[in-house]
């Protein structure tokens, strides 16, 4: 699995920085990524709370995840500010023909590439052996930049996946 996604992070945000993801239905092509960054890009410029300017960052992780980041060690994420970024990828959404919204799905590094699954699948996909307790499993649920750089992508194991369905799956 290639951890090059770290890169992304930003290296002067505090740990406790806050992180929303968005898991695309589909990956982006190049050009429309491109689009998408440059719109993140653009939002986090002017990402205000109360008037005062949110240090922000935002990125395209691996063409299928929006991230965006708030670094509120000096000015802290307010609702208006938080809605202004769910407005942001709603537009997203609707511009590109994709689902950011969707918390059914979810995302597994199998082989060299992301494969969605639906939750109802998951308990037939480790009983097939599709998905084992070591696949890789994108934790959408991060919540802290810290988080984000040792806890997003993790074993199905080392996840909430395993107390819901590994001790079934270990046992057939």
């Amino acid at each position: 699995m290639n951890n090059d996604y770290k890169k992304l992070i930003p290296a002067d945000f505090a740990g406790d920085s806050r992180v929303w993801i968005y898991q695309g239905s589909r990956a982006f092509n190049e050009g429309e990524a491109s689009q998408v960054q440059g719109m993140l890009d653009e939002f986090v410029k002017g990402w205000n709370s109360h008037g005062t300017p949110v240090k922000g960052s935002g990125a395209v992780f691996f063409g299928q995840f929006i991230v965006l980041m708030a670094d509120e060690s000096a000015t802290g994420v307010s609702g208006c500010s938080t809605d202004s970024s769910v407005r942001l990828i709603k537009e997203i959404e609707k511009n590109f023909g994709i689902a950011l919204f969707d918390r059914v799905s979810l995302a597994f590094f199998m082989g060299d590439k992301i494969q969605l699954l639906p939750l109802s699948k998951v308990k037939d996909a480790l009983e097939t052996g599709l998905l084992n307790e070591d696949t890789p499993y994108f934790n959408n649920t991060v919540l802290t930049l810290s988080e984000l750089g040792s806890g997003w992508i993790i074993p199905v194991k080392d996840s909430w996946l395993a107390g819901k369905f590994l001790a079934g799956a270990a046992r057939n």
